[in-house]
C-alpha cells in the first residue's frame, strides 16, 4: 500500500490530519478496500451476521423510549424504512397498546431527500410551558457540529423566518417564547482553543444575531461557555456556566440580567429543581463548619444558599464501595441511583417539614443483588411523582416500567424486549483482579460455567473478548449484549468488562487515581484483569482479544505497545493515539485536565510514556497482536487523524493492521443501523479470524 507524504517531515503522516484532503481520502478508500477484501468479500458468515445485526437494530419490537413534553410522549425511532429516523409522539394511553398509533412530527429521511443532505437528528430543546416550539438540532453525518432551526410542534413544520443558526459546535436554550440563549461561532476570536463557543448571548426574535446582547464572555483558554433556563411557572431559573477545563466550572445564577456567582466547588456537580439546589462534590467540601465527603448528594433551598446558609442536608453519603450514579427529582421526592460494588440500587429521599430528609429503598425495586443496570428518571419532575425505570443485564433484555413514588408495590412493566440471542448455558459473574499497586479491580465475566474456567474446566480456554474504557468518571455497568451476544457469545466466546480506575464505578477517587501522571494505573488495572482471565483459565493470550473506543481506544493503543505478549487481537474504535498533538486537534484541548498538557515539558514527560503513536516499534523488534482500527470521517470530537496516522505508521513499519473509516457517523462511528451493522460485522469477523473459532 502506498504511503504518500514528505519523508523529511518530523511527522511524515501529518498530511492524514487533513480530514477532507484528496490525498488523505484516497488513502482511506484504499485502506477500506483492503479491509473489506480481508473481512467481508466472500468471507463465510459475514453477510449473514450483518443481516442479523441489522434486523436486530431495526426490530419493530424494540422499546420506544419516551420523553414527556406537555401532554404528549415523544420518541425518536429508526428502522429499515426510516434509516435516518422519525421524531414522533403519542399519548400514554396509546403507548400502552401493543401497537401504538404514532403521530410523525418530523421525518428526517424525507427532510434529507428534500434538501440533499444526510441529516442526523441531534436533539431538540422544547419551549416550556407551551410545548409548541422546538429548536431542532441537525447534524451532517453525525458530527457534533449542528445546524439549528426553529420548529412549530403544532403545525409540524419549520418556522419560516424563525430562529435559526448556521453550523457550529454550539448550544442553544429557550429563555422565553421569543428569545433564546445562544452560544455559537459569532466569528473570528469567539471560539475557545477546544473549538467550542466562549461567548453567550441573549437573542430576541426579529433581532439580527449580531445585535444580540452579550450575557457572558469567557477566555480562549476555556473549554466553553453556555446558558440555559428552567421555565417552569413559579420556578423560573437561569444558569450560566463557564467551563475552565473539563472538570472545573464557574456557575452563575442570572436574575434581572445580573450574574450571581454560585459559591460551589468548581468541580462539583449541581442541579436546581423547584427552588432547591442539589450538589455532588467531587472532592471533600468544607463549608458551614462541616466537611462533606466527595461523592455526597446534598440539598438546600436555593434562596437560603444564596443568603449564606450552609446547612446542607445529606441525601446520600458515599463509602468505599457505594457511590451515587445519578439522581432525578420528582415533584416532591428525589430518586437516587446508587452503585454498590458496581451493582445498582435505587433509594428515595423525601424532605420533612423541618428541612430534614428521610431515605428509603424505592418500593418494588430489588436491593441490587443482581448483575443489572437500572436507569431511573422522573416522568415530569414538576407535575407529579411518576418515574420511568429501565432495567437490563448482560443476558437480560431491557424492560421499561412506570411507577409512582409513595404508591407502594412494584412499578408496572410497560414494554419488554425479547431476547436477541440464545443465552442458554451462559452466566454472569463478578471477579476481582489485583493491580500492580495492590488495588482490587472489579470486572464482570459472561461465559459458560466450566468451559475454560479453571484447572477443573470441562473444556479448553475459549476465545475471550475483554472491553475497557477507564476515563472521565464514566461507569461501565451491565448492558444487554445484543451485538456481542449474537456475534460472539452465542458462538462459544467469553466476554468480560473491566471496571478500571479512571472510570466512575467506585466514585470520584476511582477516577482521580488515573488522572494525568496516574493514567498508567488504568493501564495496569486492565493488564491485571487480562492476566486474571488467563490465570483462571478462561483464556490464553493467543485467544484473548480486547476492544475499546475513544478514551478506550487510547487504552487499546497502550495495551498494544505495553503488553503485546498478552493479547491475540486488538480493536480500537474512534481512538486517541497521538498524545503529542491531541490538544491541537478538534476538541482535544478540552481533555487536558484528564491527560495533561503536551506543551508543558514536565507533563509531556509522562504523556510520552502513554502515547501509542510514539511508542510503537518496527516489525522485527516487536511482534504485535493483530490490530483493527475503525473511525469516522465525520468524527469532530476525536479527530480521525489519530486513527489514520497510527495505521499508516504501523503499515509502513511492516505490521499487520486493518483500517476502516466510515464516511459518516461522527463519534459514534455510524449514522444509521445499516452502518452500525456493517461496522460490527467487520469487527467480529476480524476477532474470530484473529482468535479462532472455539
Amino acid at each position: 500500500m502506498s504511503l504518500p507524504g514528505n519523508p523529511g517531515d518530523r511527522d511524515p503522516f501529518l498530511w492524514l490530519e487533513e480530514v477532507e484532503g484528496a490525498e488523505a481520502l484516497g488513502w482511506v478508500r484504499e485502506c477500506n478496500r483492503a479491509t473489506h477484501a480481508a473481512l467481508a468479500e466472500g468471507r463465510p458468515g459475514f453477510d449473514a451476521l450483518r443481516a442479523r445485526l441489522r434486523a436486530a437494530f431495526d426490530a419493530g419490537d424494540r422499546i420506544p423510549h419516551l420523553r414527556k413534553l406537555g401532554e404528549r410522549y415523544y420518541n425518536f425511532w429508526q428502522d429499515e424504512e426510516n434509516p435516518r429516523g422519525l421524531w414522533r409522539r403519542t399519548t400514554l394511553a396509546e403507548y400502552l397498546k401493543p401497537a401504538p398509533d404514532w403521530e410523525v412530527v418530523l421525518d428526517f429521511d424525507a427532510l434529507g431527500r428534500a434538501e440533499g443532505e444526510r441529516w442526523v437528528f441531534a436533539g431538540a430543546p422544547v419551549l416550556v410551558p407551551g410545548y409548541d416550539r422546538a429548536l431542532v438540532r441537525l447534524s451532517r453525518g453525525g458530527a457534533d457540529a449542528v445546524v439549528v432551526r426553529e420548529f412549530d410542534l403544532v403545525a409540524r413544520r419549520f418556522v419560516e423566518g424563525g430562529l435559526a443558526l448556521p453550523e457550529s459546535k454550539g448550544q442553544v436554550a429557550w429563555a422565553g417564547p421569543d428569545e433564546i440563549f445562544v452560544a455559537t461561532d459569532f466569528g473570528p476570536g469567539t471560539m475557545t482553543d477546544s473549538g467550542y463557543p466562549r461567548i453567550v448571548k441573549l437573542w430576541r426574535r426579529g433581532q439580527p444575531l449580531g445585535e444580540a446582547a452579550t450575557v457572558f464572555e469567557g477566555e480562549a483558554s476555556d473549554v466553553s461557555a453556555r446558558a440555559w433556563a428552567d421555565l417552569a411557572p413559579g420556578f423560573e431559573t437561569e444558569i450560566v456556566t463557564r467551563s475552565r477545563d473539563f472538570f472545573n466550572d464557574d456557575r452563575f445564577l442570572r436574575r434581572g440580567g445580573e450574574l450571581i456567582p454560585l459559591d460551589l466547588p468548581s468541580d462539583a456537580g449541581f442541579a436546581v429543581h423547584r427552588g432547591r439546589l442539589f450538589v455532588i462534590p467531587r472532592a471533600d467540601w468544607e463549608t458551614g463548619g462541616r466537611t462533606f465527603p466527595a461523592g455526597s448528594l446534598l440539598a438546600i433551598g436555593l434562596d437560603r444558599f444564596l443568603a449564606g446558609a450552609r446547612d446542607l442536608a445529606v441525601l446520600f453519603a458515599p463509602t468505599e464501595s457505594r457511590v451515587v450514579a445519578g439522581f432525578s427529582p420528582t415533584r416532591n421526592h428525589v430518586l437516587v441511583n446508587i452503585l454498590d460494588n458496581v451493582r445498582h440500587r435505587v433509594e428515595v429521599a423525601t424532605p420533612g417539614e423541618a428541612g430534614d430528609w428521610s431515605v428509603a429503598l424505592l418500593a418494588g425495586v430489588d436491593d441490587g443483588a443482581g448483575f443489572r443496570s437500572i436507569d431511573v428518571r422522573a416522568v415530569d419532575g414538576h407535575a407529579d411523582e411518576r418515574y420511568f425505570l429501565v432495567t437490563e443485564g448482560y443476558l437480560t433484555p431491557p424492560a421499561l416500567s412506570l411507577g409512582s413514588v409513595g404508591e407502594g408495590g412494584a412499578p408496572a412493566v410497560l414494554k419488554r424486549e425479547p431476547a436477541r440471542f440464545d443465552a442458554e448455558g451462559l452466566a454472569v459473574a463478578q471477579h476481582w483482579a489485583i493491580s500492580a499497586d495492590g488495588t482490587r479491580v472489579p470486572y464482570f465475566e459472561v461465559s459458560r460455567p466450566g468451559a475454560g474456567a479453571g484447572a477443573a474446566a470441562a473444556g479448553p480456554p475459549r476465545p475471550t473478548l475483554l472491553y475497557g474504557y477507564g476515563g472521565f468518571e464514566v461507569a461501565e455497568t451491565p448492558r444487554y449484549l445484543l451485538t456481542a451476544g449474537a456475534a460472539w457469545l452465542e458462538r462459544g466466546g467469553a466476554y468480560a468488562v473491566a471496571n478500571i480506575r479512571g472510570g466512575g464505578e467506585l466514585g470520584p477517587a476511582w477516577h482521580r487515581a488515573a488522572l494525568k501522571a496516574g493514567r498508567r494505573r488504568a493501564f495496569e488495572d486492565f493488564i491485571a484483569v487480562a492476566e486474571d482471565l488467563v490465570r483462571r483459565g478462561v483464556a490464553t493470550p493467543a485467544r484473548l482479544g480486547i476492544i475499546g473506543g475513544s478514551n478506550g481506544g487510547l487504552l487499546m493503543g497502550n495495551m498494544l505497545t505495553m503488553r503485546p505478549d498478552l493479547f491475540g487481537a486488538v480493536v480500537a474504535h474512534v481512538p486517541l493515539f497521538d498524545m503529542r498533538r491531541y490538544h491541537r486537534l478538534p476538541s482535544g484541548a478540552s481533555w487536558m485536565a484528564e491527560y495533561g498538557d503536551p506543551d508543558d515539558p514536565a507533563e509531556w514527560a509522562f504523556l510520552r510514556t502513554f502515547s501509542p503513536y510514539h511508542n510503537v516499534e518496527a516489525a522485527g523488534r516487536v511482534d504485535y497482536p493483530r490490530l483493527l482500527i475503525t473511525t469516522s470521517t465525520r468524527d469532530d470530537r476525536v479527530h480521525p487523524g489519530h486513527a489514520r496516522k497510527m495505521a499508516a505508521k504501523m503499515l509502513a513499519m511492516g505490521h499487520d493492521v486493518l483500517y476502516h473509516e466510515n464516511v459518516e457517523g461522527g463519534h459514534a462511528g455510524a449514522a444509521d443501523n445499516a452502518e452500525r451493522a456493517h461496522l460490527w460485522a467487520l469487527v467480529f469477523r476480524f476477532l474470530w479470524e484473529a482468535l479462532g473459532d472455539p
